[in-house]
C-alpha cells in the first residue's frame, strides 16, 4: 500500500471520531512495506501535529468543505499539505503520489480536486499562512478551545507550552535500580556509543541525545532499562515506599509506573494494579514479564470497589487518573483532534469519583498520590481542592519536587522542549476514617 494512503486512512478514522492514531495506525502499518513504516508514522503523526493549522489553510483553498463521508479525501489532502510544508519530500512527488491515492479510495473525482488544491498550495500556501498568522490557532497549531484554555490558565507560559507540544518528544530511559545505578548504566551507554545524559529531576532518568531502537540498548531484553518520560518517573519516589507496604496502582495501564514502584522497593508486600480494560492489562503483563516483576492485575472499574477490593487496606495508593492528556500532546498529537472542550468537566467529575471511591480503601496514616498528564488546572488543583473540601479526614502534604510550578494544591509540570512532559502531582494523607 502507498504510505500516503495508509497514513490518510489512519487519520480519516481519527477525523471521523472513530479512533485514535494508537488504535487506527497499527492496522495500516501492517499493510505497507517494512521500509515505508517510518514514513507512514511520520505522515500520520506529523499531519495530526499540524492539523489545526493545515485545516484552516485547506479551508482557504477549498470552495466548500468536505462532506462527512469524505473524511478519507480530507485526510489525504491534509497529508499532502503536511508533505509540502513540513517535510523534505520534493513537491512533485508529494503532489503526484498523494493525488494518485484517490483511485484507491474509489473516488476518482477527488483526483482533480486534490491536484488543483495542492498545486495552489505549492504556489500560494506560504503567503496564505503568513496572512493567517494573526490567528493564534494558525500560529500555535492548537484547536481554538485548547489555545484559549492554555492562555487563560497560563498567561505567561502558554506560547511556550504550545511550542513544546509541537516539538518532537525526547527519548527518556528509566534505569532499573534492581540491576544498575544510573551512573553505571550511563557508562554502559557510553561503551555502546550512545550519547546520553542524566535527567534533571528523576534519579533514575536518562535523556538520550537521539532516539534509537530499544533493541540496541544494553540489557533492554533483560530488563535493565525501560522507556518512560521523566515526569512520569517522579511518581515512585513521591510514594515514599517502604518494605511491607500494600500498594494500589489505580488506572495502571500501560504499566510503566507499576513496574517502577516494584523496581524502587523490592520489599513491598503486594502491588495491586487495576485498569478498566483487560486488553490494556495485557501490555502491563508484558512489561512486568520483561522486567521479571509481578503484580496482581485486575480488570475492573476502580470506582466499583465492591467488585475488586478484598477489604484489606492499602498503605499507599497511586491514582494516575484518566485525563485529557493535554500534557503529552507531543507524544499523541491526535489529541488535538480527539479532545473537545466539553470533555474537560466530564473528566474532572470522573477524577473526583475515583478519589471518593478509592479513599476508603486507604488505611488511616496512608498516603495517596494523585497524578494526571494534563496541563489544565480544571483536572488538577481544582479536583484536589474540591476533594479536600468534602473529605474531612484528608490532608494535603508538601511535595518534595523541584520540577514544575507550585499550585494552590499540588504541583504542575508544564511540557518542556527537550525535557519532561506536562504532568501534575498532589499528595494526600489520611488522618482519620471517613464519617458515616
Amino acid at each position: 500500500m502507498n504510505p500516503r494512503l495508509a497514513a490518510a486512512r489512519a487519520l480519516a478514522a481519527v477525523l471521523s471520531g472513530k479512533a485514535s492514531l494508537n488504535s487506527s495506525l497499527p492496522a495500516q502499518l501492517d499493510k505497507v512495506e517494512e521500509r515505508d513504516r517510518g514514513l507512514v508514522q511520520d505522515l500520520a503523526f506529523g499531519t495530526a501535529r499540524w492539523q489545526p493549522r493545515l485545516d484552516l489553510l485547506a479551508a482557504q483553498l477549498l470552495q466548500k468543505p468536505f462532506k462527512a463521508a469524505d473524511a478519507d479525501v480530507q485526510a489525504l489532502l491534509l497529508v499532502g499539505l503536511y508533505q509540502l510544508f513540513y517535510t523534505r519530500i520534493p513537491a512533485h512527488a508529494a503532489i503526484g503520489e498523494t493525488v494518485g491515492c484517490a483511485d484507491k479510495l474509489k473516488k476518482p473525482w477527488a483526483k482533480g480536486l486534490l491536484n488543483a488544491v495542492l498545486r495552489r498550495a505549492q504556489r500560494e500556501g506560504e503567503a496564505l499562512l503568513a496572512d493567517m498568522e494573526r490567528d493564534p490557532v494558525v500560529r500555535t497549531a492548537h484547536p481554538r478551545w485548547l489555545q484559549k484554555a492554555l492562555k487563560a490558565f497560563w498567561p505567561q507560559q502558554w506560547e511556550a507550552i504550545c511550542a513544546a507540544n509541537n516539538a518532537h518528544p525526547p527519548m527518556i530511559l528509566r534505569v532499573n535500580r534492581r540491576h544498575h545505578s544510573r551512573d553505571a548504566y550511563l557508562a554502559l551507554l557510553t561503551e555502546a556509543g550512545i550519547s546520553a545524559s542524566p535527567c534533571q529531576y528523576s534519579r533514575d532518568g536518562i535523556l538520550l541525545a537521539e532516539a534509537c531502537d530499544v533493541r540496541g540498548l544494553p540489557g533492554f531484553a533483560e530488563g535493565w532499562v525501560s522507556v518512560q518520560d521523566e515526569a512520569a518517573q517522579l511518581a515512585a519516589d513521591l510514594m515514599e515506599l517502604a518494605p511491607g507496604q500494600r500498594v494500589l496502582d489505580a488506572c495502571c495501564a500501560p504499566g510503566g509506573k507499576t513496574c517502577h514502584l516494584l523496581e524502587a522497593e523490592a520489599g513491598l508486600a503486594e502491588v495491586v494494579a487495576i485498569d478498566l480494560e483487560a486488553k490494556r492489562l495485557a501490555r502491563v503483563r508484558e512489561n512486568l514479564d520483561r522486567l521479571q516483576l509481578d503484580a496482581q492485575l485486575i480488570a475492573c472499574d476502580a470506582r466499583d470497589t465492591a467488585s475488586w477490593w478484598d477489604g484489606e487496606p492499602f498503605q499507599r495508593i497511586l491514582l494516575d487518573a484518566p485525563c485529557s492528556a493535554t500534557g503529552v500532546i507531543r507524544r499523541h498529537p491526535d489529541i488535538k483532534l480527539t479532545r473537545q472542550a466539553d470533555d474537560i468537566p466530564a473528566l474532572a467529575a470522573l477524577q473526583g469519583e475515583l478519589l471518593d471511591a478509592l479513599w476508603p480503601t486507604l488505611e488511616v496514616g496512608g498516603m495517596l498520590v494523585y497524578a494526571t498528564c494534563s496541563s489544565l488546572p480544571t483536572e488538577n488543583t481544582e479536583v484536589i481542592k474540591a476533594f479536600l473540601a468534602r473529605t474531612p479526614g484528608a490532608r494535603e502534604l508538601d511535595l518534595a519536587l523541584e520540577a514544575g510550578l507550585r499550585q494552590p494544591h499540588g504541583r504542575q509540570l508544564l511540557a518542556q522542549e527537550g525535557g519532561h512532559d506536562g504532568f501534575y502531582y498532589a499528595k494526600l494523607i489520611k488522618i482519620a476514617a471517613s464519617r458515616g
